[in-house]
């Protein structure tokens, strides 16, 4: 939806959303019957036209908890949390969600919004923890969760069953490198795809990066039954100090990767790449006076709902840059003061959050933002999550 005039009055994307409110039932998520039942609408009342987001954040106290949110930030469902949170993991079809502790905190919080029980702690087993992410199977059944095996400084995935009362790990697989981020499965060919950040850290050492000199980050491919390699990619060798963490699939096949440059502050490499399985690594290259204001970090990935934009946040440059899906091509920024949760709304619009407490909508092919919702004292961490 495009920002329209009308008699020479803005109509934007919120206004018309609040217009259509008053039309609108109490009805299920957009796109599921999963609350069409009134018995599970306890967690979940929303209106038929407003979506819903999920983030980890701290409160206004200090304290930390997890949100399911409206666009202006207020709450449908909230939990606390032990420490701070990072992700989030969500399927819809089954209402099961996980979220996850920022490393090396070693929790996570399982709850089915459909059922509407008691949300569960969890942890990895000893030896193990999360990094953080973590991705469903198609049919919701399990839990694709990174973690690391610090002892032999490698990378697996954890592989938990959801059908129980409470979650059951059932084994794990190799990730073919060090320090596995993000996960997600690709839509094209149905692989799990990892990106290894390539540091090796410790729980004991806090969040101390022990290999910087030697660091291999890689995008692998995973067949996500077998745990098979079927692809490995990785950056050439100048490049080894790009941690590769976050990612998207865009809707052209394409997985998009946001990357954080540990090495000498004064070269500015390329930060953002999209990779297939079979295809060499693509880098994608920015304007030489913006790349000098990003700080060399890229926090957050994800895509419009058509797949078409990408959105990457930059919360330590203060911004969020959008690039055309197909052509690989930058096509425009915003300024977001710590602004780094980015979600999409629908094909032109994009939720931003940031850690000042702000949510504020943006689009990513025209200059327009607006500011939705702010809690004062409170802080938005990493990622945003659309439900």
């Amino acid at each position: 939806m495009r920002w329209m005039e009308t008699k020479g009055t803005p109509v934007t994307r919120r206004s018309l959303l609040q217009g259509l409110a008053g039309l609108a039932v109490m009805s299920a998520l957009p796109g599921s019957n999963a609350f069409a039942n009134a018995e599970n609408t306890r967690l979940f009342q929303t209106n038929a036209f407003e979506p819903l987001f999920a983030s980890a954040f701290r409160k206004p106290n200090g304290s930390y908890a997890f949100r399911v949110l409206r666009e202006d930030g207020s709450s449908v469902f909230e939990a606390p949390l032990p420490d701070r949170g990072h992700s989030a993991a969500w399927h819809r079809e089954t209402g099961r969600l996980v979220a996850f502790a920022r490393r090396p905190g070693n929790f996570a919080m399982y709850v089915n919004v459909l059922t509407g029980h008691e949300p569960l702690m969890f942890t990895a087993p000893e030896g193990r923890h999360f990094y953080g992410h973590g991705v469903f199977s198609p049919d919701g059944r399990l839990l694709y969760a990174p973690e690391n095996d610090w002892e032999a400084k490698r990378g697996v995935i954890g592989l938990y069953d959801m059908t129980g009362a409470s979650p059951r790990r059932l084994g794990e697989m190799e990730t073919h490198g060090v320090g596995p981020h993000d996960i997600l499965i690709s839509p094209q060919c149905g692989s799990l795809v990892v990106a290894n950040g390539g540091i090796h850290t410790r729980p004991d050492r806090d969040r101390e990066k022990l290999n910087l000199d030697s660091m291999i980050p890689s995008i692998a491919y995973l067949d996500p039954q077998s745990g098979d390699l079927l692809a490995h990619h990785q950056l050439a060798d100048d490049l080894h100090q790009l941690s590769l963490r976050h990612m998207a699939a865009d809707g052209h096949g394409q997985v998009w990767v946001g990357g954080q440059y540990q090495g000498d502050k004064s070269t500015l490499p390329p930060l953002v790449a999209s990779f297939e399985r079979d295809r060499d690594p693509w880098l994608h290259d920015l304007p030489v006076a913006l790349k000098g204001q990003l700080n060399n970090y890229v926090g957050s990935v994800t895509a419009s709902g058509d797949g078409d934009v990408v959105a990457t946040s930059c919360p330590r440059g203060g911004k969020v840059l959008f690039w055309n899906a197909k052509s690989g091509d930058y096509i425009g920024v915003q300024e977001v003061a710590d602004g780094c949760g980015i979600a999409p709304i629908d094909e032109e619009f994009f939720l931003i959050s940031d850690g000042t407490g702000g949510l504020r909508f943006a689009q990513g092919s025209a200059d327009y933002m607006e500011l939705t919702g702010q809690i004062a004292g409170a802080s938005w961490d990493n990622h945003l999550i659309s439900l």
